[in-house]
């Protein structure tokens, strides 16, 4: 099988044999596997087996991992080779042992009844919030590449995170610009026109449209 999204998939009872680019590995309750997109993966169960398995959209995926790193992307376009780097195996299995993963059935049920439901945009907080209790056991197993940034790609960073960037409320003059911009897109707008509205000196005659 081969999907086009990430794929976790955990056991909760039983074992099975499971070839990927991992090889031949046995798994069993306490673990899960990690499958990156377009990654060839089969399963023989060893008599009985039961798992619980999360499909996530790597649209979805590379925007939590934009925000996960914005202080050194530029934007989510970097972060598709960001991730690749950093995930460079795309297919793990993760031994997280029977007492954590005891820890994930009671959330890997209620997203189960969730998405039942069919009630997405609905319960969406929800099933973020327990996606990300999910990732937060998770993420200590995943292996990840070290990646260094050269000093160029440093330079050129522009970092969005709230330390870097203020959120400090508009300036009144800024509102006012903007409404009389938005109010008649079709006037020729001078800066001096602008100057005026915003209550700000203004000498020059450049047209903005």
């Amino acid at each position: 099988m081969v999907y086009d999204c990430l794929k976790f998939v955990f056991v909760r009872s039983g074992s099975a044999i499971v070839f990927s680019e991992f090889g031949r590995q046995v798994v069993s309750v306490g673990d899960a596997i990690m499958l990156g997109p377009n990654v060839l993966f089969s399963n023989e169960p060893e008599g009985h087996v039961t798992v619980t398995a999360i499909y996530v959209d790597t649209d979805f995926a590379l925007d939590q991992f934009f925000w996960q790193h914005s202080a050194i992307l530029h934007d989510r376009l970097d972060a598709m080779g960001f991730a690749e780097k950093v995930y460079s195996e795309p297919a793990q299995i993760l031994r997280l042992g029977k007492d954590r993963a005891g820890l994930l059935m009671p959330w890997l049920d209620e997203m189960v009844a969730l998405s039942i439901e069919n009630r997405f945009p609905q319960r969406f907080n929800r099933l973020q919030a327990l996606w990300f209790e999910i990732m937060d056991v998770l993420a200590p197993f995943i292996r990840v590449s070290g990646v260094r940034l050269t000093p160029l790609q440093h330079a050129r960073s522009r970092p969005v995170l709230p330390r870097s960037r203020r959120f400090a409320p508009l300036r009144r003059e800024a509102l006012l610009a903007r409404e009389a911009l938005h109010g008649d897109i079709a006037h020729q707008w001078t800066l001096r026109e602008l100057a005026e509205i915003a209550r700000l000196s203004g000498s020059s005659d450049i047209r903005w449209g």
